[in-house]
């Protein structure tokens, strides 16, 4: 179970970066990214979590997680209101 958890983290961390490639414009690779790279994450950390036997490295991971999902939609939410700015000032 553990695997197939980290090979499915792993498949969606790929097609996070399909998306940052293929898609049109800069908000759509945005939401393909952070979305997938989002799922990709908690994907790996269950699988990482059923691997671990110390409480202490298991709340490590929690907080990593959490922290990361934090930083990831404050950046996401930055990078799109600074794309939908410089739109409006071009228009």
């Amino acid at each position: 179970l553990s695997s197939a958890l980290i090979f499915s983290g792993l498949f969606f961390y790929f097609a996070g970066t399909v998306g940052l490639f293929r898609l049109p414009d800069t908000l759509c690779r945005l939401h393909a990214v952070t979305k997938a790279d989002n799922l990709g994450l908690g994907l790996l950390v269950l699988g990482l979590l059923l691997q671990l036997t110390d409480p202490l490295s298991m709340l490590k991971v929690l907080l990593i997680w959490i922290l990361v999902l934090a930083a990831s939609a404050a950046g996401g939410q930055l990078i799109a209101r600074h794309v939908e700015q410089k739109r409006g000032e071009s228009s």
